[in-house]
């Protein structure tokens, strides 16, 4: 439809509007009490036949002509046909349904009927308008298809498009599924801040603003990490958030920058405890909301069931590359493995990215089913505990399904002379120009001197596990109102 066109019915429907006050009859209605959702109307017919109902909705269809027409109603439960018969509505009221255009929003007394072909349906005895709709929804025939519409005007996508509505219903159902298993598990659900002094608990950019009052720059968190952990700490020993975290990066069908994660800690627990915990803590989740451990996702079949796969980050790369990194101990010998592959290395990276460089192009993108990857280089593992048999070494996991992470869990560092040495690591990092690597942090190292107990963290990405669970390729599809880039004239 032309801009021309489009503001010719508008001015159409604005006539409309216009007529309608003049006859003393407010477009925009208030308060109105429905009795019925348009799937009970026909899951319990029988019961409701002849019977009343007040019904309410958007009006997605309408034919007819002369003394009679037909339209069709959507509430958030599906669809109902309503028949208006002006013998039986009178003129006045038949007026206003010839009035009514595709996407204004009603308000209907009737009673339950079934048509002589058959569909149930609402005999309409009284109309009122909620709201007028200005602009024409979609082409019947076509919808809305162009994908980055539906994500800058996702109002209108969950209106034309009901499948886009079951996405983020069913996301609200793994959450609540999720708190109600962590919770049931004994698990305290904590808040903790959004702004923070020290962006922490990550390798990530952060977003900076400014406290006026303050006159201070403060970060949008990239994790809570740290301030979850402060809560073991003060005595809490098992703790879980789930909400917002933002990094400055980039966009793509895996990543927006603002994000939602759960992330659980357990005091006198490790990664091997987390491990148990994540899978049987998504495995509830599947069985509860999808009612099988098997889901297509994409046209490949995944298996939560547990146990998963547990491969260590060494034998992954050994098994899919061919080489051998358990004994390369220097960074110049790392980068020359790394280079004899193909793989373009920074000239600052250590020997432990330099192995998670490796894993990321040779390993993940034979991760399919769920998967444990643990035993993770200390350089790129900061808040992790040392392996007590092989110190370069972290007990870290991450889980792996569907060649993308899912999720990042280990053994949580306590001791505070080595958290401050990794620390200080991270420090000359960015010193050298890495804006991710982590800043100091003088208060979490001042709370871990106070004694943090043995513990066990995990983070999940919950905009990921959705997109799992509703078949969804790309995070834009999981997110009601994703980050998008502005619209250039």
């Amino acid at each position: 439809m032309s801009d021309q066109e489009l503001h010719e019915l508008m001015q159409i429907r604005l006539e409309k509007i216009r007529d309608l006050r003049s006859r003393g009859i407010e477009p925009y209605g208030g308060r109105f009490e429905r009795t019925t959702l348009a799937q009970a109307i026909k899951d319990e017919f029988e019961g409701l036949e002849g019977q009343e109902v007040r019904v309410a909705g958007r009006i997605m269809a309408k034919r007819g002509h002369g003394k009679a027409g037909f339209a069709n109603l959507q509430d958030p439960s599906g669809n109902i046909q309503l028949y208006f018969k002006s013998d039986e509505l009178g003129e006045e009221q038949y007026e206003l349904y010839e009035k009514c255009d595709i996407g204004d929003i009603v308000g209907i007394w009737g009673k339950v009927f079934r048509t002589r072909r058959g569909e149930i349906s609402v005999a309409v005895a009284r109309m009122v308008y909620l709201a007028k709709s200005l602009n024409p929804l979609p082409e019947k025939w076509h919808g809305l298809k162009d994908v980055e519409l539906r994500y800058r005007q996702r109002y209108l996508d969950l209106i034309v498009n009901p499948g886009v509505r079951e996405v983020f219903t069913r996301r609200s159902k793994i959450i609540r599924s999720m708190r109600r298993y962590l919770d049931d598990q004994g698990f305290l659900e904590v808040e903790t801040p959004m702004m923070q002094p020290i962006a922490g608990g990550a390798a990530a950019r952060p977003f900076i603003t400014h406290h006026n009052a303050l006159n201070m720059d403060l970060y949008l968190r990239i994790a809570p990490e740290l301030y979850l952990k402060r809560l073991l700490v003060g005595g809490f020993e098992k703790v879980y958030e789930i909400n917002r975290n933002f990094r400055n990066e980039g966009i793509s069908t895996k990543h927006n920058p603002e994000f939602t994660m759960v992330e659980i800690y357990q005091a006198f627990a490790d990664y091997e405890v987390m491990m148990e915990l994540t899978e049987n803590l998504i495995y509830h989740v599947v069985m509860e909301v999808i009612g099988s451990p098997v889901i297509e996702y994409q046209g490949t079949s995944l298996d939560f069931t547990p146990p998963w796969e547990r491969i260590t980050m060494m034998d992954a790369i050994k098994e899919y590359s061919g080489i051998d990194l358990a004994a390369v101990e220097g960074d110049q010998e790392a980068r020359s493995l790394a280079q004899s592959l193909g793989l373009v290395i920074d000239k600052n990276a250590t020997r432990g990215e330099i192995i998670n460089t490796i894993f990321e192009e040779k390993v993940e993108p034979h991760l399919v089913q769920p998967t444990f990857i643990y035993s993770y280089p200390v350089e790129i593992s900061p808040l992790a505990k040392r392996n007590q048999d092989n110190p370069q070494l972290t007990d870290r996991f991450e889980i792996f399904i569907m060649n993308r992470e899912l999720g990042n869990a280990f053994s949580e560092l306590n001791d505070p002379v080595d958290q401050r040495g990794r620390f200080e690591s991270q420090m000359k990092k960015r010193s050298q120009g890495d804006s991710e690597a982590h800043m100091m942090d003088e208060d979490y190292l001042n709370a871990l001197s106070y004694g943090m107990p043995s513990a066990g963290g995990l983070g999940i990405g919950i905009d990921r596990l959705v997109m799992l669970l509703t078949d969804s390729p790309s995070i834009r599809d999981v997110i009601l109102f994703p980050t998008l880039r502005p619209l250039r004239d």
